[in-house]
């Protein structure tokens, strides 16, 4: 395998150049201006910008007193900067005069039309965009039938402009090269069955997980415990051992069993019991540490769902004389008048022992696509097989030298072993093929460096695929690709329609939500036990999942994007429903709910408790976090970085120089930062939109006053509006709606084609979400708006040196 290793490092397979900018095409002679236009608007400057945007003060180096409007689509980098600060209404400073609305739309208008019409389409080389984790994991998926966590084969991916499916972070190391050619020996081994060592595999319940109620997936009558999906790699016997949650996750020891006599423990694969435990005896003679082993217990090869739980014979909370904790596992030693009932910990699943290969499994039956009746047919077989996997794997047809590479590889492996030996060791080499592990899109031949041209429609179909699922091409779409039929507007948007209806959309709504709206932080994010013992994985994993539910409700039921901002209804289940305070919910399933007006706090994103918790530090809310998520996350816009050496906000302060030292409210903890006039002047943009949020515990958690004080939300934004909780704040945006929307739009652009979305782009942006608007932003209108657009249809062919340097 050096030489796959050289390939890898090398880049020589794909043969894309780096993304360099090409040059800039001539503009459009510009029309000409009415020279009352032009003193319009040179006067709105003058009266409100230059007061602080001159040559004298030269504040944030923008000097509008030099600006000559008549050639103001000239410095389009500095256009875009104007006009993203406009329409998020962050200029003029708060303090300072601003124009009334109808000449404040005016100057933007005619500065966005100066600037598209003097655009010209921005298409830089795309890079070489190698398959990230979650790519990974859903290719292998969707060519082996095959369930595998990237994550345990390769480390984490880099991310910038938001995303981590950008080509230009996406590099390869020495050490990135190795994991992936490890993950190929692994992957294809599982495939085919041939993994027959035994090994150990762990399975952790997160720390903080409460287990005192029935867990979704697992059968009714049951309690706690955990449900794993545990890939088999051979027809052999298993031995699962069980840790309880103490001294397994906790490093804690003093009540590992619990304390609720005759607790039975469960051992079920895909819902059929294998093994029933009495906890308390049969725990009796094995280390806590060690855990609780089975006999060996015989399974076959493949994906199935092993569930470990106990016998709801007792039901928590009980009869105690004090409430118990939501979360129960910060507990490991007996509090008077609270019962600690058993939690599951760890499972190991050692083996395969005895094993007898692989049978038949949904990876067999995706790879062996034929069967030899004898040794003649051995190589037309394994030739059909290598052709099949390699058309899905390369996402495209197959070259003759494709093929007799992965048929060197089986020939080897057949004379080693047996005909399932030698398909193996050529899946092996498919998967560590550079064509593979990078999307290529070929450059045509004879264009010179500079020069557009469309892309094929198997490129386009990579492209489409890898947007809307993060995976492969499937057949419908490979077929009509191969036919050339893709290019048709009809047969693209039916496609489009089809791929976002496909469950596999699932992983649009995930990767995307979870990076744009930073809910994938709500994995690490841990708060002070102490201060919020309620919180538990339980909610944390309920929190993601409102968020990716609403998200889909957009996608799926097809609304507009607005309804992100105003959406009257929610999916709970019953631990979130409780968090939240609404009423008879009951059960670990998702449901959706309307949200009247008692709980208009939780309509839309800014209700939602995953998005208000990761802006929150441990211990307490942050303004100055939420202000800021806020700005950049429905505005698209940022505060200032802060100055060096800023101090942090003290927690305490004397009271009235009597003696008597009292908690600040989060207010006057703000208000110290005002004694610097530096910091006054940053603060001023985010912190009342943190403060309006105020009523949101560092968890999410509605409240109305901290020890006893009620909380004040109010405050005025940089445009002078006046603002008192979240309602307000939601209308805001709702003013600002245009910008939002825009916002989407442009993250949405970034997300699809793998690279930031540059000011270049920016008239591009505003011409998607004009075609949103004809229908009202519905989410499909705006990926097609995408998927129409010259960027993701056109490339530019980079430079010759560069093309001879990859090869």
């Amino acid at each position: 395998m050096a030489f796959v290793s050289t390939v890898l490092m090398s880049g020589q397979a794909p043969r894309v150049s780096p993304a360099v900018a090409p040059p800039r095409a001539a503009a459009a002679l510009p029309p000409v201006l009415a020279a009352a236009d032009v003193a319009e608007q040179r006067a709105l400057l003058d009266q409100y910008c230059v007061v602080c945007h001159n040559q004298k003060l030269k504040t944030a180096n923008l000097l509008l007193d030099q600006l000559d409007l008549t050639h103001f689509a000239d410095r389009p980098d500095l256009g875009e900067k104007i006009v993203r600060k406009l329409r998020a209404g962050m200029m003029p400073p708060t303090g300072m005069p601003r124009p009334d609305f109808a000449k404040r739309e005016a100057l933007i208008t005619w500065m966005e039309q100066q600037l598209d019409s003097h655009s010209s389409t921005y298409l830089p080389p795309p890079g070489i965009h190698r398959l990230n984790r979650a790519e990974y994991s859903n290719v292998i998926r969707d060519l082996l039938a095959l369930e595998v966590d990237a994550g345990k084969f390769l480390p984490s991916d880099n991310s910038t402009h938001g995303f981590d499916n950008i080509a230009g972070a996406l590099t390869m190391s020495p050490a990135l090269m190795e994991a992936y050619l490890a993950a190929a020996g692994k992957i294809s081994r599982l495939a085919i069955g041939s993994a027959t060592a035994p090994t150990e595999v762990v399975y952790i319940v997160p720390d903080d997980s409460t287990q005192n109620y029935h867990i979704d997936g697992l059968p009714f009558g049951t309690r706690g415990g955990m449900l794993i999906k545990h890939e088999f790699p051979a027809d052999a016997e298993y031995v699962f051992k069980i840790t309880p949650i103490a001294e397994g996750n906790m490093g804690q020891s003093n009540s590992p069993m619990g304390q609720i006599k005759g607790e039975q423990l469960e051992i079920t694969v895909d819902g059929e019991r294998v093994k029933l435990f009495d906890w308390d005896n049969e725990m009796k003679g094995f280390a806590v540490r060690t855990g609780i082993p089975t006999p060996r217990i015989p399974i076959k090869a493949g994906l199935h769902a092993v569930g470990i739980t106990f016998l709801a014979t007792n039901y928590a909370p009980g009869n105690d004389l004090n409430t118990a904790f939501l979360r129960s596992t910060i507990l490991s030693s007996p509090i008077p008048g609270i019962t600690l009932y058993p939690h599951v910990g760890q499972v190991r699943i050692e083996g395969p022992y005895e094993a007898k290969g692989a049978t038949d499994t949904p990876s067999r039956r995706r790879i062996f696509v034929c069967r030899p009746t004898g040794a003649k047919d051995e190589e037309a077989c394994a030739r059909q097989i290598v052709t099949t996997l390699a058309k899905r794997a390369f996402r495209r047809p197959p070259t003759p030298q494709d093929v007799g590479t992965l048929m060197e590889f089986y020939l080897a492996g057949r004379n080693e072993g047996n005909f399932d030996a030698g398909i193996e060791r050529a899946v092996r080499r498919l998967l560590a093929d550079p064509e593979f592990v990078y999307r290529r899109e070929t450059e045509p031949v004879n264009l010179a460096p500079g020069k557009s041209y469309r892309l094929s429609d198997l490129a386009l179909a990579s492209r489409l695929s890898f947007f809307l699922w993060s995976s492969i091409p499937d057949d419908e779409l490979m077929t009509l690709a191969t036919q050339g039929r893709l290019k048709d507007p009809a047969v693209l948007e039916q496609q489009v329609r089809r791929m976002i209806a496909d469950p596999k959309s699932r992983s649009l709504i995930e990767n995307f939500t979870g990076q744009w709206l930073n809910v994938r932080s709500l994995q690490t994010d841990n708060p002070t036990v102490a201060l919020y013992p309620d919180f538990d994985d339980n909610l944390r994993q309920a929190m993601r999942r409102e968020t990716e539910l609403f998200f889909d409700s957009i996608v799926h039921e097809d609304r507009s994007v607005l309804d992100l901002l105003t959406g009257d209804y929610t999916f709970v289940n019953e631990r979130l429903a409780k968090h939240y305070g609404i009423p008879n919910v009951y059960g670990p399933q998702f449901r959706r709910v309307q949200l009247g007006p008692e709980l208009e706090m939780r309509r839309g994103l800014l209700g939602k408790g995953a998005l208000l918790t990761v802006t929150s530090q441990p211990a307490r809310t942050s303004p100055v976090s939420r202000g800021k998520w806020f700005l950049q996350t429905f505005l698209g816009v940022s505060p200032p970085d802060p100055p060096p050496n800023v101090p942090a906000i003290k927690p305490k302060a004397d009271d009235n120089g009597s003696g008597n030292v009292k908690e600040l409210t989060m207010r006057q903890q703000m208000d110290q930062h005002h004694q610097n006039p530096v910091c006054a002047t940053c603060h001023r943009i985010f912190e009342p939109i943190g403060l309006a949020l105020e009523n949101y515990d560092a968890v999410g958690a509605w409240r109305a006053q901290v020890d006893g004080t009620p909380i004040d939300a109010t405050g005025t934004l940089v445009d002078g509006t006046n603002v008192d909780g979240v309602g307000s704040l939601r209308g805001v945006l709702v003013r600002y709606q245009d910008q939002f929307v825009r916002v989407v739009a442009e993250k949405l652009l970034t997300y699809s084609l793998g690279r930031g979305a540059e000011y270049q782009d920016m008239p591009l942006v505003r011409s998607i979400v004009r075609d949103g608007a004809k229908d009202n932003y519905r989410f499909s209108t705006m990926v097609m708006a995408i998927v129409r657009s010259a960027p993701f249809q056109t490339n530019t062919k980079g430079s010759d040196v560069t093309q001879q340097a990859a090869r």
